[in-house]
């Protein structure tokens, strides 16, 4: 009976123990087989670069007439002929227009027959002291005739005198019935047309200057610093795309503007073609010194974390995290001071996901 106990009890504590053993085996294999898989992160690169390129501040401006003037009549009177039209090209001392002269010549007529008339009487006068003169030498007048005699010459000199003065302001108001120009330059506008009366001081035309043209800008207050009379100056416009204008910084304003902090410029730009016209949008770049060599990188390339500036390079198959000074911009570019050589692999697309050390795969 004791066998037979024995071997009815035993079989089974025995296969309960090898399916525990199994169980456990199991799982230790399961354990042994994971493995943590490490993220790699697809990014592009581009070299950073070292080049020769010249300071320079960027601002956005305005093209502008060199000079520009209204003109007004002289004298008042009747438009009679129009020279000009709006866009016509005009010289200096053209005429552009002329009033009705019909009465100014006339009085111009007047004034010079009233001057020979005055003449002709301060002849007579003078042959006349002559002859008292003499007489009143030899005692044979008396001293109230040889000073009516004097006083009449002094008088007709007088006339003479007006005379002239008003036959000056005859001729010099006859010569104002023409309306010249006081300038080289183009009509912008036109204010009048023949038949219409005007008196001194009515806009008839206005006339612009655009050779050279002028060039304002306002520069940041950071900037002020860099700038000097006679740098140079480049720019674009969208009306010529690729092509780029220069000339000289000639005026720099005494004070800041106090809402926008900004210093306004002036430069004299060469338009010996009329190609710049006023009211062009220009977009300026204005060089403050000599080439240098620098290190520059993409702006997009650059992280900002409050005043911290840093970029990722890729050395082997692992991002590195470099803190970088920045400098001045170079269009779509920004200067290194410090941090970077040139030479190495700064990543430009995917950086803003990577930290340090992480792997990293390089698209081509």
């Amino acid at each position: 009976m004791q066998l037979s106990g024995f071997r009815g009890g035993r079989p089974g504590i025995f296969l309960l123990a090898v399916m525990v053993l199994v169980v456990v085996s199991a799982t230790g294999c399961q354990k042994k087989e994971t493995k943590t898989v490490e993220k790699i992160i697809n990014v592009r690169t581009a070299t950073v670069e070292k080049k020769s390129l010249r300071p320079f501040v960027e601002a956005v401006g305005t093209l502008k007439p060199f000079q520009e003037v209204v003109i007004s009549p002289e004298v008042d009177g009747i438009v009679r002929r129009l020279y000009v039209e709006e866009g016509s090209s005009v010289a200096k001392g053209m005429v552009l227009a002329e009033i009705n002269e019909t009465d100014y010549r006339l009085d111009l007529e007047r004034a010079e027959a009233a001057l020979k008339q005055a003449e002709a009487t301060l002849a007579n006068v003078k042959v006349e002291y002559s002859r008292k003169d003499a007489l009143y030498k030899e005692q044979l007048v008396t001293q109230q005739q040889f000073d009516d005699i004097t006083t009449r010459v002094t008088l007709a000199t007088g006339d003479v005198d007006r005379a002239r003065a008003a036959l000056s302001m005859a001729r010099e108001r006859y010569i104002r019935s023409r309306v010249r120009s006081p300038m080289a330059g183009a009509v912008r506008e036109k204010r009048v047309t023949a038949g219409d009366f005007v008196r001194t001081g009515t806009p008839m035309l206005w006339i612009v200057q655009s050779n050279p043209i002028k060039l304002s800008f306002s520069v940041p207050e950071k900037d002020v610093s860099s700038l000097k009379l006679g740098q140079e100056v480049g720019f674009r416009v969208d009306s010529f795309p690729g092509k780029i204008f220069t000339g000289r910084l000639m005026s720099i304003y005494p004070s800041l503007d106090e809402k926008t902090r900004t210093l306004q410029a002036e430069a004299h730009i060469p338009n010996p073609q009329g190609l710049l016209k006023p009211g062009f949008f220009a977009r300026v770049t204005l060089y403050t010194g000599p080439a240098n060599d620098v290190v520059v990188i993409p702006i997009t390339s650059i992280l900002y974390e409050n005043a911290l500036k840093k970029v990722f390079l890729v050395e082997g198959d692992r991002a590195r995290e470099v803190k970088i000074q920045i400098g001045g911009k170079y269009g779509e570019s920004m200067a290194v001071l410090e941090g970077l050589q040139g030479g190495e692999q700064i990543v430009v697309v995917g950086q803003n996901t990577l930290a340090d050390g992480v792997k990293v795969n390089v698209a081509r």
